[in-house]
Order: structure tokens, then C-alpha cells, then sequence
């Protein structure tokens, strides 16, 4: 048992060198650029286009049948409104929403003013994953910042802040880009250049701390045992054993309940 224990503990301190992380990667500097040229843009510029199953809201004063409304856009990427019918609106901005309403409802209403806002953003998403009890899919809102993905996650003190990455898989003619952020640096600085702009289905990773990396390559090896450890380390198990086992006059082993004597 000694050689199995020692041969384990071997395993696991090999398996847990080799895989170690060593420091961070090199960033490529055309990934730093094609990340940082997105953040030229204002945040408040994005324009957002709908998509199935977003949900809009539609302000027109001098149009009572629409005016407050709220629409679905439905499978075939259209919204059905009282006086036009069905209109088509998907892959288009709130803004270009808009002024295509101001034009159908021309026919009906004298310089008719439409104001389209997103209420509700389904269509698109971001992922976060890592260290942290928020991870999973974010609804993409077009203003979506690495900050807003990291505080999403919720980081705890097993998570690695100071080297966030965000990963944008290939899309067309472009290839896969990753860079790494130092988010701690970020918020004690003040200096916010790299809180750069996410895109649909960009990847956020909150990498766990060397300890905490360790402790899960640990648990791993050790899954498959833990649970029989788990029983005998139990104190109701230890407490109990006597209950469960008892010598009887024969010398053999039968199950029942000690009730005065022993073995």
C-alpha cells in the first residue's frame, strides 16, 4: 500500500510539472493591433444589428397603432405592426429601423417620427469561461467591454486577473486572434486603452492562479478514489462501524446492530 501511495504522489507531481503553465505567451502585435483598432470606436457608436429573437421597442408620438409597442422578431426576420402588416427588420440597425418606418407610415400620417431602441438582445452572444461563478454565455449588446465580461465572471481569489484572455475565433478570411490583458494593472492605473470592444462569440478566459491549477490537476488524479476516501474519512462512518459489523461466535462476520458485547 506504502509503494501505491508513493508511486501515486510521483504521478501526480510529474503530470503537474509538465502540464504547469510558464509564464504568459508572447502577444502577436498583429493581434494587439487588430484588437486595439476596434476600441477606436466610441462604445456609444456601435450600431447593433437585430437579429432572431431580439426584441424592439417602437416610440412614435403621431402614431397612435404603434406608438410604445414592443415586437419579437419573428423566425422569417420580420415584426407585425398594426396599419403596415408585416415588415422586414433583421440585419438591420434600430436607427435604420426607424427611418424605414418613417417611410411605410408616410403613406398614411404627415412627417410621421419614429424612434426604435433593442429592448431585449438574444440573437448574438459572448462567452466567458475560467475561474469565477458567472461564466457562461452573455447576450452581445454592441457595447460589451472586456471589463464588463470580467466582472460578469465574477472573480474570486483562485482567479488570475492580471492575465485575461480574449480570443476571437476565424471569421471569414480572418484567422483566430488572441491577445492577454492584465486587468489588474488596468484598474489600478486607470489606464483603460486595452478595455478593448467585444464582438460576437469572442471568448473571455479568467485563468486560474498556479495554486489553484495545481489543486485541480490534483483533484483530477484523485476523482476516481475520492469518493471511497471521502466514506472512511467520514466521522459518521467511523462512529458507526460497529454498527454495521459484528464478530459473531463462529469467528465469521454477519450485519446487524451491536447491542451490549463486542467482538
Amino acid at each position: 500500500m506504502t509503494f501505491l501511495n508513493r508511486r501515486l504522489g510521483l504521478t501526480v507531481v510529474a503530470t503537474a510539472l509538465v502540464a504547469l503553465p510558464i509564464g504568459c505567451a508572447s502577444v502577436n502585435q498583429k493581434d494587439m493591433l487588430h484588437f486595439l483598432r476596434d476600441r477606436e470606436h466610441e462604445v456609444s457608436a456601435i450600431e447593433y444589428r437585430v437579429g432572431v429573437p431580439d426584441a424592439i421597442q417602437i416610440n412614435a408620438p403621431r402614431v397612435e397603432e404603434i406608438d410604445g409597442t414592443q415586437h419579437r422578431i419573428q423566425p422569417n426576420g420580420k415584426i407585425s405592426l398594426k396599419l403596415l402588416g408585416d415588415v422586414k427588420v433583421v440585419g438591420m440597425t434600430a436607427k435604420e429601423i426607424g427611418a424605414k418606418l418613417e417611410v411605410l407610415l408616410s403613406r398614411y400620417y404627415v412627417d410621421p417620427k419614429v424612434n426604435v431602441k433593442v429592448v431585449d438582445y438574444r440573437s448574438k452572444k459572448y462567452y466567458v469561461y475560467g475561474e469565477g461563478i458567472g461564466a457562461g454565455a452573455r447576450p452581445y449588446t454592441g457595447k460589451d467591454t472586456l471589463l464588463d465580461a470580467v466582472f460578469q465572471a465574477v472573480p474570486n481569489y483562485l482567479s488570475e486577473s492580471d492575465r485575461v484572455s480574449v480570443i476571437r475565433p476565424a471569421r471569414d478570411d480572418r484567422p483566430v486572434r488572441r491577445i492577454t490583458v492584465d486587468v489588474d494593472k488596468m484598474l489600478k492605473t486607470g489606464d483603460w486603452s486595452k478595455n478593448i470592444l467585444l464582438e460576437p462569440d469572442d471568448i473571455v478566459y479568467v485563468p486560474p492562479t498556479p495554486a489553484a491549477w495545481f489543486a485541480k490537476q490534483v483533484h483530477k488524479l484523485l476523482y476516481p478514489v475520492a469518493p471511497a476516501v471521502a466514506l472512511y474519512a467520514t466521522p459518521a462512518y467511523v462512529g458507526n462501524v460497529n454498527d454495521v459489523y459484528k464478530k459473531d461466535s463462529t469467528q465469521t462476520y454477519s450485519i446487524g446492530n451491536v447491542s451490549g458485547g463486542g467482538y
